[in-house]
């Protein structure tokens, strides 16, 4: 990511947002394609959330991201769907791995000052991620740290890119 922003609007969701929120299980027999995926986003909880995505959306949450099953597919659909990273206060571990194989920006951060449709501009020069709130003077929130082998394996486009470039693991 370097000196590159990820600049998009916030789109808010609340605590324990589950795998099966993200995509319902009975949506993965149905394809594995992203462009496909991508309609069905967080379906359960709003049908029409999908359709109102933007490229470059970024999805800010409460507590607790990504809880329940380990389908990977609840980060492709997010890919899918051209949002690029997901802010939050906590993830469950399953999905943190999950989003960081595959290249998906996981920031952990208190995320109760933003507000739905914000303008956010996130950057990743550095081992803290900085989030800036809202429309000049932004505001900062603070961030927990990524690792340098987590920004190295994001920066390649996730772990089979990483080892294609490395051969091997940090």
């Amino acid at each position: 990511m370097s000196d590159r922003a990820i600049r998009g609007r916030a789109r808010v969701l609340g605590n324990d947002i589950n795998t099966d929120y993200i995509i319902s299980s009975r949506r993965k027999k149905e394809s594995l394609d992203p462009s496909v995926l991508r309609g069905f986003l967080l379906e359960d909880l709003d049908p029409g959330f999908a359709a109102s995505v933007s490229e470059g959306d970024i999805l800010v949450a409460g507590s607790n991201f990504g809880c329940g099953s380990a389908m990977e597919v609840a980060v492709t659909v997010v890919l899918g769907a051209g949002i690029r990273a997901v802010v939050a206060k906590s993830f469950s571990r399953t999905y943190w791995r999950n989003a960081i194989n595959n290249g998906l920006l996981l920031v952990v951060a208190d995320t109760s000052g933003i507000a739905e449709g914000a303008p956010l501009a996130l950057r990743l020069d550095g081992a803290r991620p900085d989030v800036s709130v809202g429309a000049e003077p932004a505001s900062s929130i603070a961030c927990e740290p990524v690792s340098d082998f987590m920004r190295a394996m994001l920066e390649a486009g996730g772990l089979v890119p990483y080892l294609r470039k490395h051969r091997k693991l940090a």
